[in-house]
């Protein structure tokens, strides 16, 4: 789903091991959605890259969202998202509610939505992707993305193909902007709106003719133009 704030910094994160797991579960598991893996593989790691380096974060709110990050680390994610009454813990669900106006309260909305995503409850994995302040630049793509990935999994591929493009423009590079634009063109071309896809891979092809997705861009516009 994204670019990452440099690669060497990701491959440090102790995030990155689950999300790379998250990706090969996604590639296995998810056909519908081409080159999945990419759209996946750093929407944690740039999530907490905005946590940590926001500076604005609540202490209490910090603590509490690192206690129900070990439960997700482990998959546990409806210990995750709603705490242990008997360890006393608190999870996701009430770190966004009790703590909203902070940057991990805005987190806890993200990691709710992966936590639903990887239970399949889409709907709600929807409703905290919806509750998420997207932040600028690069580290705004992958919720964007996921956003997309949802709606796609709910079968609203043209609500779906516009997140994508949305993700294509937020921060216009050639990694994760190629790959953006060809999953919008799929979902477009699942929504039966054939025009539109086609006028992202003619777009995909003239802007980053080398781009990793080039090819598959090229494979797909030959099927519409058939």
């Amino acid at each position: 789903m994204s670019k990452r704030l440099k690669g060497e910094d990701l491959e440090q994160d102790i995030l990155i091991e689950y999300s790379s797991r998250f990706m090969h579960y996604y590639e296995q598991n998810k056909a519908t959605v081409v080159g999945g893996g990419l759209a996946i593989v750093a929407i944690i790691g740039l999530a907490i890259g905005y946590f940590v380096y926001s500076g604005q974060q609540e202490t209490e709110a910090a603590n509490l969202l690192g206690q129900a990050e070990q439960q997700f680390m482990q998959g546990n994610y409806q210990t995750a998202l709603y705490g242990d009454d008997d360890e006393f813990t608190i999870g996701f669900v009430q770190i966004a509610d009790n703590y909203s106006r902070t940057n991990a309260g805005n987190l806890a909305n993200y990691y709710a939505a992966v936590s639903e995503f990887e239970m399949e409850n889409y709907d709600d994995a929807l409703y905290h992707i919806k509750n998420f302040s997207i932040p600028n630049g690069i580290v705004g793509v992958s919720p964007i993305t996921l956003h997309a990935i949802i709606l796609s999994e709910l079968e609203r591929y043209e609500e779906a193909a516009e997140m994508y493009v949305k993700a294509a423009k937020w921060d216009e590079n050639s990694s994760t902007t190629p790959h953006n634009l060809l999953e919008a063109a799929f979902a477009y071309k699942e929504a039966g709106m054939n025009r539109e896809a086609t006028d992202l891979l003619d777009e995909l092809l003239r802007d980053y003719p080398n781009s990793n997705q080039a090819a598959e861009a090229e494979r797909l516009l030959g099927q519409l133009t058939q």
